[in-house]
């Protein structure tokens, strides 16, 4: 579930034309946290306990939610240049990324452009690659809420995040971001054929998480990062599908908390 605290605040960094919308909390170490396709997530528990020892950067991305959209981009690696000059406007370097589901590309993609941006990289379950065995679930085919209630292996957890009944205005965000991600990720659909190429070159101490119930990217696409990337390892999540840090918030901050320790 969502969780309120006082210590968050939201603020609007100006990158180039785009106001960018972010919120930001904790004490500690900076963790720049990276959201899935269908929008930021807000200040859930996985947060909240990663929050005790690192300050949580959360953009949205740009063109998603309520950050302003840029008409140009088409590409993943255009959102990842983006926030790369994200970084730069907060004076932030060599810092930590939590990259989750499509934000784990985008991370991945940084990554690739600047060896240095990340001291330590995190990907849950992240896109970006085509996979070797089975396909990425295509969730074009289908409406937003059930792409989002497939994400989790128990429906339940995602009906106590939402509702079984999200309200107009959660269907109208996950519109936006569903059109946004049309336009960066549609045609391959959410993979970077030059991706593979580039991974080995990231030295980045890199840690990825897969849910062993997940239904939307195959496991494949685990081992292939954990193959590609020089100094990775994979860990699997029992009872969690794609959305790990929704079904098990806990699992996964510790896991997290501990790699980037």
């Amino acid at each position: 579930m969502t969780i309120a605290l006082a210590a968050t605040k939201k603020e609007t960094v100006q990158v180039g034309s785009l106001k960018v919308q972010m919120l930001k909390g904790g004490k500690g170490s900076p963790l720049l946290v990276l959201h899935r396709e269908f929008g930021s997530p807000g200040w859930i528990q996985c947060l909240e306990e990663l929050a005790a020892k690192h300050t949580i950067y959360l953009p949205s991305h740009p063109g998603f939610d309520s950050s302003d959209l840029p008409q140009w981009a088409r590409s993943v690696r255009d959102l990842a240049c983006l926030h790369l000059w994200l970084l730069d406007e907060l004076k932030l370097s060599n810092i930590d990324v939590l990259g989750l589901g499509f934000g784990g590309w985008i991370a991945a993609e940084m990554a690739t452009m600047n060896h240095k941006a990340f001291r330590k990289m995190a990907l849950a379950a992240p896109m970006g690659v085509q996979p070797k065995e089975g396909e990425i679930y295509d969730q074009f085919l289908v409406g937003p809420l059930e792409y989002i209630q497939t994400c989790f292996h128990d429906k339940t957890k995602c009906n106590q995040q939402w509702g079984s009944q999200p309200t107009v205005d959660q269907l109208e965000i996950w519109e936006i971001n569903r059109e946004m991600t049309t336009r960066v990720a549609w045609k391959p659909y959410m993979f970077d054929q030059s991706l593979p190429h580039l991974l080995p070159g990231v030295k980045t101490p890199s840690l990825i998480v897969w849910g062993k119930e997940d239904k939307i990217v195959p496991a494949s696409c685990g081992k292939q990062y954990q193959q590609l990337l020089p100094n990775a390892r994979l860990e699997t999540i029992a009872g969690a599908g794609h959305c790990v840090e929704y079904e098990k918030p806990s699992e996964l901050a510790k896991l997290v908390g501990d790699f980037l320790a």
